[in-house]
């Protein structure tokens, strides 16, 4: 299935689309902990140099930069202008990522599922969390987090659009994490996830 990854449109406002990505080792680029995390702390502020990085994720300036090079090597980020060395800010190129991880080639299809499993993880801590620290939430924000648990029975055609939907429905709100003044007074970070997949067969094989 294809793994995506959503982003917003670059600070400077223009829109690059849906980017798919094939080579194996631009996948295994974006497959490691940190480099997630750097991705998602430039998306919330819009841009970042090396130095800022490093004071949000705990992290040494020189790590940063070796992993915000690694990111611009293979296309994930670019330089947003001005500044030198580890003073140098750095923003998203794209607005969604896509990966195939069922895919003829089988070393692309090994990248992708490892990515899918780093993103897992990602989303798994992010929930952890929410869990932790939603005490200190309003009640209308603990009233709004949801979880939505369903089984039914669809074709693959009728998931793949069911997919589709969920992403058109998303649409509007891109771009809101990098343009900072897209984002409507009050409003927080919202993580959002859709999972879709067969189950197992019953005994019966129902």
């Amino acid at each position: 299935m294809p793994v995506e990854e959503p982003n917003p449109e670059p600070s400077d406002g223009t829109a690059h689309g849906r980017r798919e990505i094939s080579d194996p080792r631009a996948i295994r680029a974006l497959a490691h902990p940190m480099r997630i995390a750097l991705l998602e702390a430039i998306m919330r502020e819009g841009s970042l140099t090396a130095t800022r990085a490093a004071e949000l994720l705990d992290d040494s300036p020189g790590n940063m930069s070796w992993h915000l090079q690694t990111l611009a090597k293979y296309g994930y980020i670019e330089e947003a202008g001005g500044g030198r060395g580890r003073s140098r800010p750095w923003r998203i190129v794209d607005v969604t990522y896509s990966f195939e991880s069922v895919a003829g080639d089988t070393e692309q299809a090994a990248a992708a599922e490892a990515l899918e499993a780093t993103l897992h993880q990602n989303i798994d801590q992010n929930l952890r969390a929410w869990w932790s620290r939603r005490s200190s939430y309003s009640e209308a924000w603990r009233r709004a987090a949801f979880s939505t648990f369903d089984a039914t029975y669809l074709t693959a055609e009728e998931m793949q659009q069911l997919s589709d939907d969920i992403s058109e429905l998303l649409k509007p709100f891109n771009g809101r994490s990098a343009d900072k003044s897209r984002r409507p007074e009050g409003s927080e970070p919202v993580q959002f996830v859709a999972l879709a997949h067969p189950l197992p067969p019953m005994p019966s094989g129902k």
